[in-house]
């Protein structure tokens, strides 16, 4: 580590860009200090700051492959499209989920061929899918007749994948409502407009939902697959491809092991390898938060603070913190009804912890006039002050991608970390 501050303080880290070396385990409060606590300027910090261990992304892509070695991953750029994430994932091999023309472009600059790309997005915009043919990125969903006549029009060479519906009762956000037909009517129905079009279906995807609590909820829609797999048979389509989407858990805490054997299992009762028809069908997947979610962790410095006094009781009952970030920086999540972000308080001293303060109840604010800008409630910290720090693991997913400069703040600032293997990887 006191190398990492060595080049810390060398660079004085005014490029974003910079990804600085560190080994062993990296150590995100000591670096959080320096920048926070023990800084020349005195002034309490404008901006939110971020570090964003690249190697955690490495590991988890490791641990990916070794859990699940059947589903190849195509990283949903949407997820985080910060240009060092998508350039490590090129470099290992990942594939990538891309919504609109301008994520196929932040991927193919990094020298990924086209048929690393699925562009998944049921309702694209024709200059979209005119882009997509430009480049042979052709890859693609669908999910209705309207977009399956459009890419007729435009973009006949296309191998497309119907995309249908089968959310999971325990997903923060379920995606049936916008997205995926009705797998036992209208799956049919298109599948045979398709084939009068003399389109190539090539497959199938689904998405369980993002943020999905039940592995269990990846079987019951690989069963279905199974289902359509068959039926596309029976019209004269010998089907390739089976997406299972996204919504895999990223955080530190919760155990990704349950949900590898659940996609493992089901996998190998509905396509084992030794299926006659099946069984060199080519398995992806479309991870974002997985692959993110523990890779970040952000910093906020307390800019303000509200008592509120119990008059009868004669003592502070209630304090209100606020924040230089919240939801509609890194904090959007709320507005999904995510409500697992707990701080933790970063003492000033490395080795000597602070005298132990006692608790009060509390609830912390970001930095907006919207007073819908809350990011925790019912909390017990202690009794902090202005210029006191608050971290936040696990802010790697859907955070900065949705970060604005509502009401002119500032979005967070981001400090790159990799170690040696890592950094091998990136300029290779």
């Amino acid at each position: 580590m006191d190398y990492i501050l060595c080049i810390l303080n060398k660079l004085k880290l005014q490029r974003n860009s910079e990804i600085i070396p560190f080994e062993g385990t990296l150590d995100v409060d000591k670096i959080f200090r320096k920048e926070l606590y023990e800084a020349d300027s005195g002034e309490v910090q404008e901006e939110a700051l971020y570090v964003c261990n690249l190697s955690d992304v490495l590991r988890k892509f490791i641990n990916w492959r070794t859990k699940m070695p059947r589903v190849k991953p195509f990283y949903a750029v949407k997820c985080n499209d910060d240009d060092h994430i998508i350039q490590l994932l090129a470099r290992l091999g990942s594939g990538f989920d891309c919504a609109s023309k301008s994520e196929i472009k932040a991927v193919l600059k990094h020298n990924v061929s086209p048929d690393r790309i699925i562009f998944a997005n049921p309702a694209k915009a024709t200059s979209h899918i005119r882009y997509a043919a430009a480049t042979e990125t052709s890859l693609m969903t669908f999910d209705s007749t309207a977009e399956l006549d459009r890419i007729y029009r435009i973009f006949p060479a296309a191998q497309l994948v119907l995309r249908f519906r089968c959310d999971s009762k325990k997903a923060l956000c379920s995606l049936g409502a916008k997205f995926g037909c009705d797998p036992s009517t209208e799956a049919h129905f298109l599948l045979l407009h398709a084939k009068n079009l003399n389109l190539s279906v090539v497959g199938v995807s689904f998405m369980v939902g993002s943020g999905c609590g039940d592995p269990t909820a990846y079987s019951e829609a690989i069963s279905i697959a199974r289902e359509l797999f068959d039926y596309a048979l029976a019209l004269g389509y010998h089907f390739r491809l089976l997406d299972i989407g996204g919504g895999f858990p990223g955080d530190t805490i919760t155990d990704f092991e349950p949900y590898a054997d659940a996609v493992n299992a089901a996998l190998e009762k509905f396509f084992p390898q030794t299926d006659i028809f099946f069984g060199s069908v080519e398995m992806i997947s479309e991870p974002g938060t997985y692959f993110v979610e523990s890779a970040c962790t952000v910093a906020t410095t307390i800019v303000a603070k509200n008592e509120i006094f119990d008059s009868e009781r004669k003592k502070v009952e209630h304090v209100k913190y606020y924040v230089n970030d919240g939801i509609h920086g890194s904090f959007n999540l709320v507005f999904f009804g995510y409500n697992s972000f707990y701080p933790r308080v970063l003492t000033r001293q490395l080795l000597i912890e602070e005298v132990k303060r006692p608790l009060i109840d509390c609830s912390i604010w970001g930095p907006t006039c919207n007073s819908l800008d809350k990011i925790c409630a019912n909390l017990s910290l202690p009794n902090l002050e202005v210029g006191d720090v608050l971290v936040f693991p696990n802010v790697g997913n859907y955070s900065l991608v949705f970060a604005t400069n509502f009401n002119g703040f500032p979005k967070a600032r981001v400090l790159y970390f990799a170690d040696k293997d890592t950094l091998r990887i990136l300029r290779n």
